[in-house]
């Protein structure tokens, strides 16, 4: 047998450039690619990149400065270092990559990884740069391999849906993702069994919108993301349902009453709002206002009481004024957030909002300053109102510390405790006694 080849892949973004790196390590795997600890000792680096923060396409230029040197090393000692880029930013930027990076090999759009290994093998065989950024007609979930048959961590994700139709008018997702797919119910039941069957507990269901989830399901009618869950849950050994992310114009009725129904949908839910200006939300073309999102809130806790909202904030929209800030601002305070996220706004070439007046930066940083400021103040609250609680928790991994284990609360919080390391992949109650702005920390329950 020929020595293996060596596979590194650097994930950049969301959840699905994590769970879409692991399924294009299965699909080269097949070839014979095993994975490498660090760029330097590949065959194949694959930049998996993502097109959401600011300057994305120049941080993967820098990396891929960074990668020239290791190339050319290779090269020099009789080896070959084949380099792709996959991901947002290369279904953004296409041949522009190869144009101002020549050392590039590939270029993959994200609806392409199933034909991979093909590029990969044209590319090493000679035959120059490949560019694959097409949207297919065929579903490439379909070719792709299942993920490796080895025991997995007790939590791991699971895209049910792609793509968005929304079109807000700072987001380039519609254009690097394409239009909403969702994948047949019975093709995530099944890899949802086959993760169960190794070791997995809890999944998180991805999509750019996934409660817009419409799979067809065996029964030949399209499933919601409610019967989804409910299905899901009945498969034994699986003990948590989470999902992410969401579209407050999708959260229907069904979904909102199976958090309430379903004890394995876990009390936590990422609804991002963006503003609460309803000037600002309209010049996002979010298609919602304040008051039917605060109205959303208010049917969600009353359907699961004790749920956790998280959010996204973007302060210095195009336009924003000083009173459309402050209408973020009341908004936040009347949802209380248990944790979000918040950017300054920052242009998207091809989105509408990239083209429009800009907010001067002074402005925008003073606004997310104090967003933030309140933001944290709220989650402190939350963190702290944990103390003294008795949470059920995933305990995952070993801590930094000998004899401590990390876990995950219902709330997506990380806890740190003592315990017997043979408790990885069992639910236990967690006495919390500390808290941190991002962590919990507690002892077994007696």
């Amino acid at each position: 047998m020929g020595k293996a080849k060596k596979l590194f892949i650097k994930t950049y973004g969301c959840q699905m450039n994590v769970y879409d790196s692991e399924r294009m390590g299965s699909a080269l795997a097949a070839d014979g690619y095993v994975p490498a600890d660090s760029p330097k000792d590949a065959d194949l680096v694959i930049l998996n990149t993502c097109h959401i923060r600011e300057k994305a396409a120049e941080k993967v230029y820098s990396e891929l400065g960074r990668l020239k040197p290791l190339s050319e090393a290779k090269a020099a000692s009789g080896g070959q270092m084949t380099v792709a880029v996959a991901g947002c930013v290369a279904q953004a930027e296409g041949g522009e990559i190869l144009s101002r990076q020549p050392m590039v090999d590939l270029v993959v759009g994200p609806q392409a990884y199933h034909r991979l290994p093909g590029m990969v093998a044209r590319a090493r065989g000679g035959e120059g740069a490949q560019i694959d950024t097409e949207f297919p007609a065929e579903d490439k979930f379909d070719h792709l391999p299942e993920a490796p048959k080895a025991r997995r961590a007790p939590a791991a994700f699971l895209t049910v849906q792609e793509g968005c139709d929304k079109f807000c008018a700072f987001c380039v997702v519609p254009y690097t993702r394409g239009s909403e797919v969702s994948r047949p119910a019975e093709k995530v039941l099944a890899e949802a069994r086959g993760l169960v069957e190794r070791g997995v507990v809890e999944i998180t269901l991805l999509g750019q919108n996934v409660n817009a989830y419409h799979g067809a399901g065996p029964d030949g009618a399209d499933w919601s993301l409610a019967r989804l869950i409910r299905e899901l849950a009945k498969i034994e050994g699986l003990e948590r349902l989470r999902y992410t992310t969401s579209h407050p114009n999708d959260m229907t009725e069904d979904l909102i009453a199976t958090h309430g129904d379903e004890p394995k949908l876990m009390p936590y839910l990422h609804l991002p709002v963006q503003a609460g200006s309803d000037r600002v939300l309209k010049a996002m073309n979010r298609r919602h206002d304040a008051a039917s999102y605060i109205r959303l809130i208010e049917r969600i806790r009353a359907a699961r009481p004790d749920i956790a909202i998280s959010g996204d904030f973007i302060t210095g929209f195009p336009g924003e004024m000083d009173a459309d800030f402050e209408a973020t601002m009341a908004l936040v305070r009347e949802v209380r957030y248990a944790s979000a996220y918040s950017f300054k706004y920052s242009p998207r070439p091809g989105t509408p909002a990239a083209e429009a007046e800009q907010v001067p930066e002074g402005q925008k940083a003073e606004r997310l300053a104090r967003l933030q400021a309140l933001l944290t103040e709220q989650q402190t609250a939350f963190q702290q109102a944990c103390i003294g609680r008795t949470l059920p928790v995933l305990i995952e991994k070993p801590g930094r510390h000998p004899g401590q284990m990390v876990g995950r609360s219902p709330y997506l919080q990380a806890v740190h405790l003592d315990c017997d390391p043979g408790l990885t992949g069992r639910i236990v109650d967690v006495t919390i006694e500390k808290a941190s702005a991002n962590s919990l920390s507690g002892v077994l329950a007696a």
